[in-house]
């Protein structure tokens, strides 16, 4: 049994959206935070919750809503990467609307905010205008967001393009955080409200779940995932005094809810809201059906947090205090890295045979180690080898013959000059795959790669991107030590 409810979660959440759109005048602007696509936090603290999860809810519901993606024109200009998979805020605008489009969701219009005539923004609008799609600017406002006055003005969100919208719900998501969401939504209020229409404003949001513990797993596995952008869950002031129960919240909208509830006042009269928290509509933490899982869970994830900060810290991306941080979360949550067995199996594995080492642990409890040879780097042995023994396959057995090898090896030395010439996990699978079109055992292994997924893995060197983007892809949760350079092999 799963420890969440997909279906239910589902149901709940398609009924909470349209209950608060018949609030207003059946015009919503859902401020939609977190992943829409590829929520892998979600999915691996709430064992059951596919990552596409949110996605089919809005699907029941595609024939009512439209999509804005929004973007700031400063991670336009400085070219800002969305870390989870290495691509540029850019990219990843264009990649959602695209998967948007696929999926037959009316998905046309790109808002670019805090827009100051950028050369690198210009050229954007000009490639999403040629690709067809609508670009509405919004400009920077002085003494955002405290002067109300001037916000709420003709000089403020006055001066920002109105996005034309014709569905009872609009969805106003974007590639990651800063991009400026909540201050579209409020654009378009503002704009909605000089053309006689009552829209509404809600914000959609995973974590920190309101209505669980502001100490449960969950909301601490929270806490640990967003280590390095200082959220702090605290319970929500106005939520505690306005109804005389606990919620959780997150300090950065407790913070400007005093802000927002004047903002809607300026523009509607007064606040539909007395709380935060009252602007959700979150029903997660109505579809847990395993607490014990999701503890287990959490404990995990906090883990991998914990050992991952350790190796961005030793590579400089983030400070000394985040790793501290996550390490208070580990004892909160009175857990420690010993828990992760994998990681004294792969360091003794490595010590032995003296080579970088990857351990996998599958899904029935058998621990599968690869190691880097000359030809393998330890990944892509430590997926053959996973394959092999899914397939009941004998290790002195090779799925993919010297025919398949040989022409990989030569074109990476010798074509493309590539320093290392090891086959690395992403060529080992393309290998495999060629090797199944005449190999059985070949194409047993790769019906079974499947079987990875939800896999835990820890290797004992800071694998490179190519190595942990394949495992990523395969779903498989990778830790590492924070050892940048390993011992050459000759």
């Amino acid at each position: 049994m799963t420890a969440f409810d997909n279906e239910l979660y589902k149901k709940l959440q398609v009924e909470k959206i349209n209950e608060r759109i018949k609030a207003f005048d059946n015009k919503l602007y859902l401020e939609f935070g977190g992943k829409i696509f590829d929520d892998y936090h979600a999915s691996r603290v709430l064992p059951g919750f596919e990552i596409d999860t949110k996605v089919k809810m809005l699907f029941d519901m595609k024939e009512s809503l439209e999509i804005i993606v929004v973007i700031n024109a400063n991670d336009i200009q400085n070219g800002k990467i969305r870390a989870d998979i290495g691509i540029s805020y850019e990219n990843e605008v264009l990649r959602m609307l695209q998967a948007f489009n696929e999926m037959e969701f009316l998905a046309r219009s790109v808002v670019i905010t805090k827009y100051n005539g950028e050369v690198a923004v210009d050229k954007f609008k000009r490639k999403l205008k040629n690709m067809g799609i609508d670009v509405y600017v919004h400009y920077p406002i002085a003494g955002y967001p405290v002067n109300v006055s001037q916000i709420v003005s003709d000089d403020g969100y006055g001066k920002n393009e109105y996005v034309k919208t014709t569905k009872p719900l609009v969805i106003v998501t974007a590639p990651g955080p800063g991009s400026g969401k909540m201050a579209t939504c409020l654009s378009q209020l503002y704009h909605e409200n000089k053309r006689g229409i009552v829209a509404g404003y809600a914000k959609f949001e995973t974590f920190p779940i309101w209505n669980l513990p502001l100490k449960h797993p969950l909301n601490l596995a929270y806490e640990a995932a967003t280590a390095d952008l200082n959220d702090v869950n605290m319970i929500d002031p106005f939520h505690l005094e306005n109804y005389g129960k606990a919620a959780v919240n997150y300090n950065r909208d407790v913070e400007i809810f005093p802000t927002l509830e004047t903002l809607f006042k300026r523009i509607y009269g007064y606040s539909p809201y007395k709380s935060p928290t009252d602007m959700g509509v979150n029903m997660v933490g109505y579809c847990i059906k395993d607490e014990e899982k999701v503890r287990k869970a959490c404990q995990n994830e906090v883990i991998r947090r914990y050992l991952n900060a350790i190796c961005d810290a030793k590579l400089g991306k983030i400070s000394e205090d985040v790793v501290a941080k996550i390490a208070n979360i580990m004892e909160q949550l009175e857990t420690s890295v010993d828990e992760r067995k994998i990681v004294s199996v792969s360091i003794n594995k490595a010590k032995k045979c003296g080579t970088p080492v990857l351990a996998i642990e599958l899904s029935d409890g058998k621990i599968i180690t690869g190691k880097t040879s000359n030809l393998l780097t330890s990944a892509a042995a430590a997926i053959l080898n996973a394959v092999k023994y899914f397939s009941n396959i004998r290790d002195d057995l090779p799925l993919i013959s010297p025919n398949v090898i040989e022409p990989i090896v030569n074109l990476k030395s010798h074509i493309l000059r590539e320093h290392d010439e090891q086959l690395n996990a992403n060529d080992v699978l393309l290998a495999l795959a060629i090797a199944a079109t005449t190999n059985p055992f070949a194409e047993e292994a790769l019906k079974n790669l499947s079987k990875l997924a939800n896999a835990e893995a820890h290797s004992t060197i800071i694998l490179p991107y190519y190595d942990e983007e394949v495992l990523k892809k395969l779903f498989v949760n990778v830790t590492h030590e924070p050892v940048v350079f390993a011992r050459k092999l000759k």
